[in-house]
């Protein structure tokens, strides 16, 4: 796994610590000897992947007063420090801030928070994207004499992806910073950090996910106990609250170590996995404290957010940063859209840009689907990165199977929009052995899984399936439910049958008139060579392009030649054990 210790760090005075600590004889060079465990002290511990050469930490150098000589890193890689003062806080989470400068060796500077990990030590995390000498500053809020510190590190180049980048208009919206464009498949997991503290297997599950085509995972750093109407969270063994005091006295200024060392764990393995988090800042908005900001005022929010910056903004696996969960429920827990919530996502995600300073991908996640999103963010289009979108299409007894009308509400809300987008919730596949604790979910069935991933696909966007076994009030992440064999096939079917990031929606290329939820889905490749048509009912249609065509199912990933009729089109006439007709994937080739 690829955790941040694992090299010997050897002391000015060249003793080896197995714990990767500089010892207590180590100091600033202006500073008077400590005590025992209340030393001044920097850490150097190098992020790696599994598998990746480390490079050797070199002696730090006290060349001057004040300052400390530290190399080498590697670009990409999560490097980390730890300092403590001689200082005593009665509060160090919220009496402090400890900011570090980070001037790069093109002259850029970025702002990085240190956060408090309790046993008196302060640490910082950064991730450089450059290769040569940073320069470090570090500074405090009220100033401490041990927090005014400089020290600088060379960075060696690397050869890797880097972060996810939000590419709107280009490749579904997103590439890495090496230009490799990306497909998001993804999988709401909200209570994923939860579940490995409370003893789930989060390691092997995403394991198991990575292997199956899924790269990224909607998770919430806060947690819940209960959703309505009758869905108590059973599987938690211990108080996943992240703050201290409780849920009904709660104190804001502190914050629950044990559970986010937890969550580190969970971080490292998506290191190592190169997979991505979508991490949602504030969870569900109709609960406590999201829904009482009477207790939850501004200031312990900026906290908040403050901290798990701080803590995790370094790393390549946070793809997302989410402030709230729909974020409609601003700010009273009402789920209804106003302007009040629009000015609140603009105000926030301007703020978590400036505090954050290693640009990661800033969304919004919707509840409401209408008004559109160019009109509710006009004041500031460039605050919000990409909109989560959900839309769960018909999801009724008769037409659930169907997943009719997504298509259309995001066609509906995305007029104008610039920005990128996820079609990232569509409802959680019904696990018929469960008790109905949610009956939105009755009839999301393996055809709704299915049929909601395509329609999405087939509108350009990355997707986000969500399972009951995985995604809250049940915790079983050793098994899967049938939909997800299906997303294995479409996983493959994007990013190895076809050069996804080159198609755009072609709706012209389908002609006639189809029932609500019938009409063919179609892209079209940029060159004009290629074309797809997602029947979403099977059937037949007449397509206005010409080529070579291939009938694609999209629950076996098996293909058969599709016969060209003066221009039309029919599919294979199967059917499901329910009766419904089977959806294709027609492909053609100039």
């Amino acid at each position: 796994m690829g955790e941040l210790c694992g090299a010997l760090v050897r002391s000015a005075r060249g003793k080896l610590h197995p714990t990767g600590e500089l010892s207590s004889n180590s100091r600033w060079p202006d500073a008077a000897k400590p005590r025992r465990h209340r030393c001044q002290r920097a850490t150097i511990r190098l992020g790696r992947r599994a598998g990746a050469r480390q490079l050797n930490t070199k002696l730090p150098k006290a060349a001057k007063k004040g300052s400390l000589q530290m190399s080498d890193f590697i670009k990409r890689r999560v490097a980390e420090w730890q300092f403590t003062t001689t200082r005593t806080y009665e509060n160090p989470f919220a009496d402090v801030a400890v900011d570090a400068l980070f001037t790069a060796p093109s002259g850029a500077s970025r702002s990085m928070p240190m956060f408090y990990d309790g046993d008196g030590i302060f640490k910082l995390r950064f991730n450089p994207g450059e290769a040569g000498t940073y320069q470090v500053q570090l500074s405090s809020r009220p100033a401490n004499p041990d927090f005014s510190k400089s020290f600088s590190f060379t960075v060696a180049d690397s050869d890797v992806r880097g972060f996810l980048l939000a590419t709107p208009g280009d490749a579904w919206g997103f590439r890495f910073e090496n230009g490799e464009p990306v497909f998001i498949s993804g999988d709401t997991t909200y209570d994923l950090f939860a579940m490995e503290y409370c003893g789930g297997d989060a390691a092997g599950f995403l394991r198991r996910r990575k292997s199956q085509g899924f790269n990224l995972f909607r998770t919430r750093l806060t947690t819940s106990g209960f959703h309505l109407p009758d869905a108590h969270f059973e599987w938690q063994t211990k108080s996943c609250w992240p703050w201290g005091g409780s849920t009904t006295l709660p104190r804001f200024d502190l914050f629950n170590l044990d559970y986010f060392r937890s969550v580190d764990q969970t971080i490292l393995v998506g290191e190592e996995l190169g997979i991505g988090f979508e991490m949602i800042m504030e969870g569900w908005g109709n609960e406590f404290p999201f829904n009482s900001r009477q207790w939850f005022t501004p200031e312990w929010e900026a906290l908040w957010m403050r901290y798990l910056i701080a803590r995790y903004d370094a790393y390549n696996c946070v793809w997302i940063w989410t402030p709230l969960n729909e974020y409609e429920y601003y700010p009273n827990g009402d789920w209804h859209w106003t302007p009040t919530a629009d000015r609140w996502a603009l105000r926030i995600g301007r703020w978590i840009k400036d505090t954050a300073p290693h640009g990661h991908v800033l969304a919004m996640h919707n509840g409401p689907r209408l008004p559109p999103f160019a009109q509710r963010f006009k004041a500031d289009p460039e605050a919000v990165d990409v909109v989560m979108f959900q839309e769960w299409g018909t999801r009724d007894k008769e037409l659930g199977w169907l997943a009719a009308g997504i298509e259309d509400s995001i066609r509906l809300a995305f007029e104008g929009w610039t920005r990128s987008v996820v079609f990232a919730e569509w409802g959680y596949e019904r696990n018929p052995e469960y008790k109905l604790k949610l009956p939105s979910h009755e009839f999301c069935d393996r055809s709704h899984t299915r049929r909601s991933a395509w329609r999405g696909v087939f509108c350009g966007m990355g997707i986000v399936a969500g399972f009951e076994n995985s995604w809250g009030p049940w915790m079983d992440l050793e098994n899967d439910l049938p939909g997800v064999a299906d997303l294995e096939v479409l996983n493959t079917f994007i990013t190895r049958t076809v050069p996804f990031h080159s198609f755009r929606p072609a709706p012209e290329i389908v002609d006639g008139s189809f029932p609500d939820g019938h009409r063919p889905l179609a892209l079209k490749a940029g060159d004009g060579k290629q074309a797809m048509i997602y029947f979403p009912v099977g059937g037949t249609a007449k397509i206005g392009f010409a080529g070579t065509g291939e009938w694609f199912d999209p629950r076996t990933g098996k293909a058969i030649d599709a016969k060209d009729d003066n221009g039309r089109y029919t599919s294979p006439a199967t059917e499901d054990a329910d009766g419904h007709p089977h959806d294709f994937v027609l492909v053609l080739t100039a």
